[in-house]
């Protein structure tokens, strides 16, 4: 019997118990979190819901919907790294319900389960939603998007294919075109293969205007108000530059190989990505066997286009980031949620037991890649105050893998071995969460020195950082305007404003900057008094008489 709500409950549980825990600990991250933080601080700062702001200068990136929300929260709760990250939180439990409902009701309520449980518990799904970023909106619209479409195409019910629309539309608010892109470009796939096996009912025209018109009337407001009040050359350089731009340019140097996802799935995947090749294997003996009962190789369809035409979509982009991937986790979790249940239908085989055994092989790769990346960065002496929670997080997997091992070999305990990794995949993340994230606060200078600042500062000061990272972090935690100077001795106003041209003009200045000066550091005459240091950034006042800011 199918219960997809069951499946549902369970994706929402395993999502909420691994994302919420600890999600408000410690300073926002820089640079996309408090970046994006600000967008929606400034939201109720300027009461601009229209034109978003960063800095105190429009910003023309990233669609508003995350800031929309994030800006409620922060109206509604206080302006807090919980309430930033609420919305990709409850977009990620959503994500797990709606996977789980979809593929129960396609396939039942074990694998819908799995599938959910999977999909939840994966490192990059977990990451993902405790962020204060907007790809996990998207990601629920487009999966949302693609499901709703699957099952317009199999029940020839045309209301489906017009809620995909509406997913389609607010996927366009999280994050631009790319949202109705990738859907299209996995169901159009899959509609045509679907066809080639057996009658498959495509969508009449009626419905793709009932549609389209659904998806106008929800975005086209929005885009309208801000052509209306910041000019056409807003929408071409938020969908033209910043969209179309990042996939045939490289947008902020992120930039990749070809190859570049395929360590981000192996890590992103992750405990699950030592399932995946077998789940592959067994999946394309499935999909080219008679004997598959049919809802099952319609999905076994869904999931191979799904992960294999973003992966090269995303491939060939020129801008590069990890979080791109991610919109096609739904599909790796119901590859290997379908293997699963053939194991517990059919028995467990030696490549199962195997995979399951290689895990620690996973944690002992991790290891090897967190160590190389702390002793190229220098950072090993912050390094080992976390140390004793990543070998808490490695134990408690290495403990999930032995005992879903354990249940795999025997027939009345197999169906219950997914659990057992996810739950030891979930104490993992909440250690690391509760106990180990506020120990990367030593690697957050910036909150520390502004918050030294607002208790300082009079009125008429201003706010500056010179030749460090961390400028949306200032911003965050201070207030806009802050000037981003350029180093001393620049000529090049594309590194920043000329630093005379703030030193000289305001009675005092707050410069965020590092603690060992550069040899040619010119004052200008002024006072500059080292007020308080952390790590390798230092907080100066600069103050006394004024100077010429038109000097050369």
């Amino acid at each position: 019997m199918e219960r997809p709500a069951r499946a549902a409950f369970v994706g929402a549980i395993i999502a909420a118990l691994i994302t919420l825990p600890g999600l408000g600990v410690g300073t926002l991250w820089d640079n996309s979190e408090t970046a994006y933080g600000e967008v929606a601080r400034e939201i109720l700062l300027f009461h601009s819901w229209i034109v978003m702001h960063l800095n105190g200068d429009p910003w023309f990136i990233q669609p508003p919907l995350y800031f929309w929300i994030a800006a409620v929260f922060a109206k509604a709760f206080g302006l807090s790294a919980l309430a930033l990250r609420l919305p990709a939180a409850l977009a990620t439990i959503g994500m797990g319900a709606m996977t789980g409902y979809a593929v129960a009701r396609q396939a039942g309520t074990r694998i819908g389960v799995y599938a959910s449980v999977i999909l939840s518990s994966s490192l990059m799904q977990a990451v993902i939603g405790r962020l204060a970023i907007m790809d996990a909106l998207l990601d629920v619209a487009v999966a949302l998007n693609v499901f709703w479409w699957f099952r317009a195409l199999e029940s020839g019910r045309n209301r489906y294919f017009i809620y995909g629309w509406i997913a389609a539309a607010f996927g366009f608010l999280a994050k631009g075109p790319v949202a109705p892109v990738i859907a299209l470009i996995v169901i159009a796939p899959y509609a045509l293969w679907n066809a080639r096996e057996e009658p498959t009912t495509f969508p009449p025209i009626r419905a793709w205007i009932a549609g389209l018109a659904a998806f106008a009337a929800i975005i086209a407001p929005w885009l309208i108000g801000i052509a209306v009040a910041a000019g056409p050359k807003a929408l071409v350089q938020l969908i033209g530059h910043y969209t179309i731009g990042r996939y045939t340019g490289v947008i902020e140097n992120q930039s990749g190989p070809v190859w570049y996802y395929l360590p981000v799935v192996i890590l992103g995947f992750f405990p699950w990505v030592a399932f995946l090749p077998m789940s592959i294997v067994y999946g394309v003996r499935a999909f080219v066997s008679n004997r598959t009962a049919p809802d099952l190789a319609r999905l076994w369809r869904l999931a191979f286009v799904w992960i294999v035409v973003p992966l090269l979509f995303f491939s060939f982009a020129k801008t590069k980031l990890p979080n791109y991937i991610a919109l096609e986790l739904p599909a790796l979790a119901l590859v290997v949620a379908l293997y699963f249940d053939a194991v517990v239908r059919k028995g467990a085989s030696r490549s199962i037991v195997v995979s399951a055994a290689s895990v620690p092989v996973f944690i002992g790769i991790c290891a090897v890649a967190i160590a190389l990346f702390v002793r190229d960065n220098k950072l090993t002496a912050s390094a080992l105050q976390v140390e004793p929670n990543l070998i808490e997080m490695g134990a408690a997997i290495f403990l999930g893998s032995l005992v879903t091992t354990v249940l795999l070999l025997r027939a009345q305990t197999r169906s219950a071995a997914p659990y057992a990794l996810a739950a030891s995949m979930l104490v993992a993340v909440d250690i690391l969460a509760l106990f180990g994230l506020h120990h990367a606060e030593a690697f957050k200078p910036v909150p520390h020195l502004a918050k030294a600042i607002q208790v300082r500062r009079k009125p008429g000061d201003v706010v500056a950082i010179q030749s460090y990272r961390g400028m949306n972090s200032l911003v965050f935690y201070t207030a806009p305007h802050v000037y981003s100077l350029a180093p001393p001795g620049s000529t090049s106003t594309a590194e920043g404003v000329p630093p005379r041209s703030v030193i000289c003009r305001f009675a005092r200045v707050w410069l965020v900057a590092p603690k060992d000066r550069p040899s040619y550091d010119p004052t200008y005459g002024r006072t500059r008094t080292l007020v308080m240091s952390d790590g390798s950034a230092a907080l100066f006042l600069i103050d006394g008489p004024k100077c010429n800011a038109m000097s050369s």
